[in-house]
């Protein structure tokens, strides 16, 4: 990542408290203008998911296997998120991902907004699309350690059986909602954990894994 944008991630991303406000606040002053249907529509998702980020943020707590190997982690890491509160993949993950990134310290969750940001977004786009929410952790240099998203596995092979049944986009999100309503964040676990494990050290022995 060259300097200029890396610095503008570190110091212009938002934290998870402060986006949750943000997205607060635009609810909130958009519920009070006259709106066109497109905005009606995108106000109409981002209140929906405050609701599932909102369910989210009660009831998930991190499993004590990945909380186990984040405490391992050693190594001081940028956490960037890119998304929009119309986003109803990053309802479901954000708020998993803020608190997987708050059991370590040396992890700090930085989020940056999609359209707002169009130069970092172009950076990590998906099969050429720019899906979100993308997930790509940084060292404190600015260097590249990994990259996730826009979707756990999981939830990617619902996206692809629905569109192999021809199903319509509203049916086919009503699903991919009921899957992640069931998985609890579970996948998302399994995945990080996975990732993170080059980041470790295996105390017993001192060491860092290869």
């Amino acid at each position: 990542m060259e300097k200029e944008l890396f610095d503008v991630i570190v110091n212009k991303g938002l934290s998870y408290e402060q986006y949750t406000k943000l997205t607060t606040e635009q609810i909130e002053d958009s519920q009070k203008k006259v709106l066109s249907e497109a905005e009606k529509g995108l106000l109409d998702y981002a209140v929906l998911n405050q609701h599932r980020s909102k369910r989210l943020d009660k009831t998930y707590s991190v499993s004590d296997s990945l909380n186990s190997t984040l405490h391992k982690v050693t190594v001081p890491q940028v956490w960037m998120v890119i998304t929009e509160n119309w986003c109803g993949d990053s309802a479901q993950s954000l708020p998993v991902l803020a608190k997987i990134a708050s059991v370590n310290p040396l992890i700090q969750l930085k989020i940056v907004l999609r359209d707002e940001n169009p130069e970092i977004m172009d950076k990590y786009l998906t099969n050429g699309t720019k899906s979100i929410p993308v997930m790509v952790a940084f060292s404190n240099d600015g260097d590249e350690l990994f990259k996730w998203g826009p979707r756990p596995e999981g939830a990617v092979k619902v996206i692809q059986q629905a569109k192999a049944e021809g199903l319509e986009k509203e049916k086919m999100y009503e699903r991919l909602h009921a899957w992640y309503a069931k998985d609890k964040g579970k996948e998302i676990e399994s995945e990080f954990g996975i990732l993170l494990e080059p980041f470790t050290v295996d105390k017993s022995h001192n060491k860092l894994n290869p």
